[in-house]
């Protein structure tokens, strides 16, 4: 529950609001987290009153409405060590939409994986750039410019990824279109030379209008064909 303990954190300092909670952890984290949605913000509040790491309670104010104030229990002060001091390990795996775009990619062929690493490159480069401006606003807050060093960092090992896929999937890519393309041909082959489930040896008398039809579906056929091996090559 990290976005729990960081809320822990923040009440440390003071007993805070929910609004104020908001605004100092995006203070505190920077634009590079992302913004805090104050509706999920107050669901961790609840569930930390639940656990007993919080109180809550209502502070009269004259001219506007009652405000509810979060302040941090022993227990919740305990719970924040524990995890502020222990390793963080990684338990789910290291899963990443761009292994699996590499693998779509190789699948169509290497033409597809370069445009994907072409692509991708330039959207690495952009992203550095932002993170390179983003930085240079950042300099008196060693937090946030801590997390937007450790992006840029990440950015730069995508890159170096990316540029190293294209040269080490370029002969699976090609040994995967040769074998879509073969593939492809064999099913049209079989499709030609085996009759429909149930056929006759000698079929039935077709109406005139209905072998019209026939023909000209048999005609499009070859036309068909030509674009599935087209989106498979």
């Amino acid at each position: 529950m990290p976005l729990h303990h960081a809320v822990l954190a923040l009440l440390t300092d003071r007993p805070n609001h929910g609004y104020e909670l908001r605004g100092r952890f995006q203070e505190a984290i920077g634009p590079q987290w992302g913004g805090l949605n104050i509706g999920h913000l107050y669901q961790i509040l609840d569930r930390l009153v639940r656990d007993g790491f919080v109180t809550r309670s209502q502070v009269t104010q004259a001219d506007r409405p009652d405000k509810t104030l979060y302040t941090i229990t022993p227990a919740g002060q305990d719970e924040l060590r524990s995890w502020a001091t222990s390793a963080w390990v990684r338990t789910g795996g290291f899963r990443d939409e761009l292994f699996l775009k590499l693998f779509g990619a190789a699948s169509l062929g290497s033409a597809a994986l370069a445009a994907l690493v072409t692509a991708q490159r330039q959207a690495y480069l952009s992203e550095l750039a932002g993170l390179t401006r983003l930085r240079r606003s950042h300099t008196g807050d060693p937090l946030v410019a801590l997390l937007i060093d450790a992006a840029i960092a990440h950015t730069k090992a995508d890159l170096e990824l990316v540029d190293t896929a294209g040269r080490r999937l370029t002969p699976l890519a090609e040994n995967g279109a040769a074998a879509g393309s073969a593939a492809g041909s064999a099913a049209v082959g079989a499709s030609a030379r085996t009759p429909p489930d149930g056929a006759e040896d000698e079929p039935a008398e077709v109406p005139g209008e209905v072998r019209g039809e026939v023909r000209g579906q048999e005609a499009d056929a070859p036309s068909a064909v030509r674009k599935l091996r087209g989106r498979r090559a």
